[in-house]
């Protein structure tokens, strides 16, 4: 019986590898691969918007003669989702990026399209000033005409705002002394306040009717015109005294007409008592 799981195979004594036919297959093969558009992006067909991250079934291929630094280039090949027209892009890998080539028109790109016109610039100011000693004097010299411009621009800025914004520091600090003094005004009628309010809770809880004292003021607190109203008209102790002599009348009219009832109770109990014993002889 033969092993279900065959590791070793048999090869004939006159086998020979090279007589092995090969499928011979084109360079430029394409395949069938699925990606995401890595920009924005508009059909030049219909105006449709595709966005970054819309996914597809693209065409995946190799460009032929064209490298970099042997990195090959990969060409897509992707349908409007609309029109089903055909977009083309390929890498970038010099820019780590994509490169748009036909069927579209990419979005968003500003800021890229600045970078790549400074670099330019920058790459044709260093050539010519290589094999030019004069151009490099020249730039020199504009460039230090246009620092100097720049610095009397900022220097008027900065004059124009001192002319427009002028701050009278001696105004800063007499407003501030003021603000001072009538803080330390408030703390001190908030203190006599204090003062009044805690005097006239000790008179309230007093029980001698003694006249108390009559509160020490500050001298230096101004009183507001209202504090007349919280006054009280006459002396705490006359008010108690008054109270006291009201209480003392009430109760001696209470116990007179207390003993009145009771003496009238008494006549009518002995009147009952005697009319009893008399109807019983």
């Amino acid at each position: 019986m033969s092993e279900r799981k065959v590791l070793n195979k048999y090869y004939p004594p006159d086998f020979d590898p090279a007589k092995i036919p090969k499928l011979k297959l084109p360079k430029d093969r394409q395949y069938v691969v699925r990606l995401m558009a890595p920009f924005n992006m508009r059909c030049k067909t219909c105006g449709e918007y595709i966005y970054k991250g819309k996914k597809f079934n693209a065409r995946k291929e190799t460009v032929q003669n064209e490298i970099y630094l042997g990195l090959p280039i990969f060409r897509f090949y992707i349908k409007c989702t609309r029109c089903l027209a055909e977009i083309t892009f390929k890498t970038d890998p010099e820019n780590t990026d994509y490169a748009m080539e036909h069927g579209a028109t990419r979005n968003f790109q500003a800021e890229k399209l600045l970078d790549e016109e400074e670099k330019r610039l920058q790459k044709e100011r260093e050539e010519e000033e290589l094999n030019n000693p004069m151009k490099v004097l020249e730039n020199r010299t504009k460039d230090s005409k246009l620092e100097m411009e720049i610095l009397e621009n900022l220097q008027e800025l900065k004059e124009l705002n001192q002319r427009q914004a002028n701050v009278d520091f001696e105004a800063m600090l007499k407003q501030y002394k003021e603000l001072e003094e009538e803080q330390r005004r408030r703390e001190q009628e908030m203190k006599a306040m204090l003062e009044q309010a805690q005097n006239r809770r000790i008179l309230v809880d007093s029980d001698s009717d003694e006249e108390p004292a009559k509160p020490h003021l500050n001298p230096t607190a101004q009183t507001k015109p209202t504090d007349i109203l919280q006054e009280d008209p006459q002396p705490q102790s006359k008010k108690r005294q008054t109270c006291h002599s009201l209480h003392k009348l009430c109760t001696r009219e209470i116990l007179q007409e207390t003993a009145v009832n009771t003496v009238h109770c008494l006549d009518v109990s002995i009147h009952v008592w005697f009319q009893y014993h008399q109807d019983g002889t």
